[in-house]
C-alpha cells in the first residue's frame, strides 16, 4: 500500500498507538524522524489532556536525537488543539452547566446509584475533588497537571470535558444516567470505565478539521487511526481511515481500512507501508 501524498497522521492513543501495557512502542521515534523529513505533521489524538500528552513525547519537544520534530496535539477528545505552542482551536463547557454535572454525580454516588469519581478538565489542569485511592490511581495514568480541590465548584478554569470513571464500566452505568444531557451536549464512552461530557461542537473530527485547515491539508491526504467510539469522527475526516484489529464493532464499519491491533504495534507497521521503504 502506497499512499500518494499523506501530509498529516492523527493517532488515537489507548488502544491505538500504546501498547497493551500503556507504553510508546519503541519503533515510533524513528518512525517520527521520518515523518519530520518527509514534512509529515502526526498528531496525537486523545480523551487525554495536553499536558499529559506532551509528557509522553517529551523527547520530541526537547529535540532528542532520532526523536523527530514538533508535534500537533488533538487533546480532551478535540476540545482542545494545539500546533507547538500554539492554541489552533478550543471549544469550553459553559460553568453552570459543569456545576451541574459535579452536583448531579455527586447526589448520585451519595444516593448509590452509581460508584463513580469526577474529573474536572481544565486547560490549566484537571481538578478532582475524589481522594480514592484507586480512583486517584487510575486519574494519574491520564493527567499531567492534575489538582485535589476540596471542592469542584470553586474551580476557576476554563472547563474543557467532564470525565467520568465509573468503577463498574460507563457504558452501562454513567452514560444511562446522564442520558438526558445528549439533549444539549455529547455523552460520549471513550473507554471501558471512562464516560466524558463535553460541548455538542467538540470531536476528534473536528478538532482535525481545524487542524488540517491550519496545515492546508485535505481529508485526501491525512491518515487516521482509532480502535473506540470517540475515534468515530476522527476516522470520518480521513480518507485513509483505519481501525485497529480489535476495534469496536461501529469503528470497523466506518474505517475503509484495517490495522494490526496495537498490541503487534499495527500504526507503525501501517504508517511503514503508507510511506514505503527508504
Amino acid at each position: 500500500m502506497i499512499a500518494p501524498d499523506i501530509r498529516l497522521i492523527a493517532v488515537d492513543m489507548d488502544g491505538t498507538l500504546l501498547l497493551p501495557d500503556g507504553s510508546i512502542p519503541a519503533g515510533i521515534w524513528p518512525l517520527l524522524e521520518r515523518l519530520r523529513e518527509r514534512g509529515i505533521a502526526f498528531a496525537p489524538a486523545s480523551g487525554r489532556q495536553l499536558a499529559t500528552l506532551q509528557r509522553m513525547f517529551a523527547g520530541v519537544s526537547a529535540g532528542e536525537p532520532g526523536a523527530g520534530g514538533e508535534l500537533d496535539y488533538i487533546a480532551e477528545n478535540g476540545a482542545y488543539v494545539v500546533r507547538g505552542d500554539v492554541e489552533v482551536s478550543s471549544d469550553a463547557v459553559d460553568p453552570a452547566f459543569a456545576a451541574s454535572v459535579v452536583t448531579r454525580l455527586r447526589d448520585l454516588v451519595a444516593g448509590g446509584a452509581l460508584r463513580a469519581g469526577l474529573v474536572v478538565c481544565g486547560k490549566r489542569s484537571a481538578y478532582i475533588e475524589e481522594t480514592d485511592p484507586d480512583f486517584v490511581a487510575e486519574v494519574e495514568k491520564y493527567y499531567a497537571k492534575l489538582e485535589v480541590v476540596p471542592d469542584l465548584l470553586a474551580v476557576d478554569d476554563q472547563v474543557l470535558k467532564l470525565a467520568i470513571y465509573d468503577h463498574d464500566g460507563g457504558e452501562a452505568h454513567t452514560a444511562p444516567a446522564f442520558a438526558d444531557a445528549a439533549a444539549t451536549h455529547q455523552v460520549v464512552v471513550s473507554g471501558l470505565h471512562w464516560v466524558d461530557i463535553m460541548n455538542r461542537t467538540v470531536n476528534k473530527g473536528v478538532a482535525l478539521r481545524a487542524l488540517q485547515e491550519a496545515l492546508g491539508v485535505t481529508p485526501a491526504q491525512t491518515a487516521a487511526f482509532g480502535d473506540y467510539l470517540n475515534d468515530l469522527e476522527l476516522l470520518q475526516a480521513a480518507e485513509w481511515s483505519f481501525a485497529m484489529d480489535d476495534a469496536h464493532p461501529d469503528i470497523v464499519a466506518a474505517a475503509r481500512y484495517r490495522a494490526p491491533s496495537n498490541a503487534d504495534a499495527g500504526v507503525i507497521t501501517v504508517i511503514e507501508e503508507l510511506l514505503g521503504r527508504d
